[in-house]
């Protein structure tokens, strides 16, 4: 067997595995423009129809979903003993939801934010364009 054959591989997921991975996560990273610079934030998240949901509140992370910005968000399992895992990317328009019953909906989803602070308000990133990959093991 050579070096090359012993290679772990990436193998690309069809978009409803990755869907259906991104259903189970409630962390990842929103990464946004700052004046043509990359930035890239934590986020306690839920994805359910068809978008990414986070509450936020005054900052970057807002005034991307203010400005109805294209963002990424990334989630990602690793397991380092074994050296697999998977990430799942996630391209679309950021909103900032201010409709009442938008609000009352996405109160009952299971996003709790871990940082101190208010986070009162509503950003959700439509899953317009949804990638992903998991690393196979060599044979």
């Amino acid at each position: 067997m050579t070096l090359v054959d012993d290679a772990w591989q990436l193998e690309p997921l069809a978009r409803a595995e990755c869907l259906d991975l991104l259903a189970d996560v409630r962390f990842g990273r929103v990464g946004v423009t700052v004046d043509a610079i990359p930035a890239i934030f934590p986020i306690n998240c839920s994805y359910t129809d068809g978008a990414v949901w986070f509450w936020t509140s005054e900052g970057t992370k807002l005034h991307a979903a203010v400005r109805e910005a294209i963002v990424a968000f990334e989630v990602d399992e690793v397991d380092w003993t074994y050296h697999s895992g998977w990430s799942v990317l996630v391209v679309g328009r950021a909103r900032h939801v201010t409709d009442s019953d938008l609000l009352a909906w996405a109160r009952r989803l299971p996003v709790h934010p871990w940082a101190a602070g208010a986070h009162s308000e509503l950003v959700r990133i439509e899953a317009n364009l949804v990638s992903g990959r998991r690393i196979v093991a060599p044979g």
